[in-house]
């Protein structure tokens, strides 16, 4: 692996290069991106592609890459502007794309503005409440978890966090009514650190959540979109965006092995099934449904 970094106006743009650029098998460079998620996060997917160049960034203003625009919010538009230029940076043209979370947004952010390139893109779990029938509720379920953490810091806001991602079915005043869980229930500390700048618990990355795919762009588009989701995940938050976004692309979502971080290793804390993801992901690549 290589570490590079892209300097711009606005930021410092860390990536790593697993493999040979130009890619040595004459395939496209497989770029792996999440939000808020840094790329040390992709390791464990990405080592079970040793045949192919794999590319993994950090996001502006998360881990290494370092903002120089004085703002600390996340817009799908601006991060898909950060993805454009490294792909160009890369040097080896269209890239096929694997995104998760906010990176799935970024995504498809990327191929409505650029759709040149990305050849194939497996889009897993975005999270677009405006696409959900209970956005609202949705959206006061979220400011939930923004309002604890802004009230009692960090281990708080995880536990709520955690109840509004297991949430199965539309949200409901019934959802609102419960209590925060105690953070100890998850084994994580109570005790406030006095920090607000979490991208994931703040309202730091709200335009995420509220980005609305441009369906028309994207159906125009030489990309080929798969929207992923986990078999773990049904009747969540991201399942059912996923299944949205789908639909809203005229298709169903593929199937992969676990939950929403099921790429992820064992020395993550929310370990899913990588081996397992990675054959799944090869088959989509390859034409696979």
């Amino acid at each position: 692996m290589t570490t590079h970094t892209l300097q711009t106006s606005e930021v410092d743009l860390v990536y790593d290069v697993h493999g040979p650029l130009p890619p040595a098998d004459g395939r496209p460079p497989l770029l792996m991106i999440g939000q808020p998620m840094e790329a040390a996060g992709f390791g464990a997917l990405a080592s079970h592609f040793p045949d192919r160049t794999v590319v993994a960034y950090d996001p502006r203003g998360i881990g290494r890459s370092v903002r120089k625009d004085g703002r600390t919010d996340h817009v799908p538009e601006v991060q898909a502007a950060d993805v454009h230029a490294l792909i160009e940076a890369l040097g080896a043209g269209p890239v096929e794309m694997f995104a998760s979370s906010g990176g799935a947004v970024t995504a498809l952010a990327l191929v409505a503005a650029h759709p040149g390139d990305v050849t194939t893109l497996v889009a897993h779990e975005p999270p677009l409440v405006p696409l959900l029938p209970d956005a609202e509720i949705a959206r006061r379920a979220q400011a939930r978890v923004q309002e604890t953490y802004r009230a009692k810091g960090r281990g708080a806001a995880m536990a709520a966090f955690i109840a509004l991602t297991s949430w199965r079915g539309e949200f409901t005043e019934e959802f609102l009514a419960q209590p925060v869980p105690d953070p100890a229930a998850f084994g994580m500390p109570a005790e406030d650190d006095g920090s607000r700048d979490d991208p994931l618990l703040s309202d730091r990355s709200r335009a995420v959540a509220e980005y609305r795919p441009d369906a028309a762009a994207l159906a125009a588009a030489p990309t080929r979109i798969v929207i992923a989701v986990g078999e773990e995940s049904e009747g969540t938050l991201t399942a059912r965006t996923s299944v949205a976004t789908a639909e809203l692309l005229g298709q169903r979502p593929a199937v992969f092995p676990s939950h929403h971080g099921g790429f992820l290793g064992g020395d993550s804390g929310f370990a899913g099934q990588p081996e397992a993801f990675a054959r799944r992901l090869r088959e989509v690549l390859d034409g696979a449904p």
